[in-house]
């Protein structure tokens, strides 16, 4: 017996510290951090918003104050899901806890370490580039100064360059840049690890779902196997029957835990789709209008913005699709094994899963947005009209 949350999601772990979200770290201290993070970033989304008081409006101002705090808005909704949600998080990691103390084949044991290790694989990749898009994000504003050094360019020119993020904090933004720009960096660093840590965790959570999938899958194979059909006798057919009913089991508690994740997050999960695609469109706008004018620190920072968003996209839609996947595979197995040598009673069980298989299995959002990369290419269509119609009323 080996602890899932140590052994499987330890990056993931520090991360969710680092930001007060750990959901078996509930001290006041970790709550202080909590709202904390959670003030930084309203914050920010709020001096984005401001600007439009003091500013007027035009329909290019607009579009490239939304642009930015929608991004930001993203990270809101998703620290904010975790954060109201920590009961469901901490039941998802003791739901995986027992269903690995649960497990006594070596080889399901192993099956399961291999999906686990699979996850810190993953977490690791992912962590990687978000250190490369803060990092960058970091250096963007800084950059001109860095060559302003030997450039010789005046500090005031410097800062009216660096200032890519359109706010309004009602002080002297001259005065006050340094401490406006550690704000600036603060929900960047706060931002990437909030959505690296959540994401993470929720893809670590479906990748062990495919791990109770490809077990159920083995225990199907290992009670239909030939040596056991070899040497009929009354205890082959109730070994049979143990495992089918095992089989079956595990495949229950897979489907159950997938259907747990979607809907302790559903609200939350449905809110960033729409804040993606609105998201999308806009810094797609903001991308074609900055490389029009030769800004090339904005076009830079909304490039990122897109690939952030659309790196959060494809992952998630590609777990969904890979559980639709999984879920067929449970059903081709069980079709191809020696189902009609087992006796009545054993194919009335085995006739349950394929009843299950012949349904497809998928994770859905609100009966609209089926999880699949067939979702990821619809979202994508639709950010991209979107932003052909901003585009053509901008002509």
């Amino acid at each position: 017996m080996f602890c899932v949350e140590t052994q499987h999601f330890p990056l993931t772990r520090i991360l969710l510290l680092a930001i007060g979200l750990w959901p078996y770290q509930r001290s006041k201290f970790s709550q202080l951090q909590a709202t904390l993070c959670f003030g930084i970033l309203s914050s920010f989304v709020v001096f984005q918003l401001t600007a439009l008081i003091t500013t007027k409006c035009t329909v290019d101002f607009i579009i490239k104050v939304f642009s930015t705090a929608m991004v930001f808005n993203f990270y809101i909704i998703t620290y904010n899901m975790f954060w109201i949600n920590t009961d469901h998080v901490r039941n998802l990691l003791d739901q995986l806890q027992c269903i690995c103390n649960e497990l006594k084949d070596e080889n399901e044991i192993a099956i399961f370490k291999k999906y686990g290790n699979n996850t810190k694989r993953f977490t690791l990749i992912l962590t990687s580039f978000s250190i490369c898009c803060v990092f960058i994000a970091i250096l963007l504003p800084i950059w001109p100064q860095i060559l302003g050094i030997f450039l010789y360019i005046n500090e005031s020119r410097i800062q009216s360059q660096t200032i890519q993020i359109v706010t309004e904090y009602f002080v002297d933004q001259e005065k006050y840049y340094y401490l406006i720009l550690l704000h600036t960096y603060a929900v960047f660093c706060i931002g990437a690890t909030t959505v690296t840590a959540i994401g993470t965790m929720l893809l670590g959570c479906i990748v062990h779902a495919y791990g109770l999938f490809t077990i159920a899958s083995y225990r199907i194979e290992q009670a239909m196997t030939t040596k056991i059909f070899e040497n009929i006798n009354l205890n082959s057919w109730s070994m049979i029957c143990k495992k089918i009913c095992y089989a079956v089991e595990i495949h229950h508690k897979a489907m159950k835990f997938t259907n747990f994740i979607l809907s302790s997050f559903k609200g939350s999960f449905f809110m960033l789709i729409m804040f993606s695609v609105i998201s999308l469109s806009l810094n797609f706008f903001a991308i074609f209008r900055n490389a029009s004018l030769g800004n090339k620190e904005a076009f830079v920072l909304h490039i990122l913005y897109v690939l952030v968003i659309y790196l959060y996209l494809f992952v998630s839609n590609y777990a969904g699709q890979e559980v639709l996947n999984y879920s067929t595979h449970i059903y081709s197995t069980t079709y191809n094994v020696q189902w009609y040598n087992a006796p009545l009673h054993v194919q009335k069980m085995i006739l349950l899963i394929l009843q299950r298989g012949s349904k497809t299995f998928s994770l859905n959002i609100a009966g609209l947005f089926t999880v699949s990369l067939e979702c990821f290419a619809t979202l994508t269509k639709a950010s991209m009209s979107y932003f052909t119609v901003l585009y053509t009323m901008q002509q």
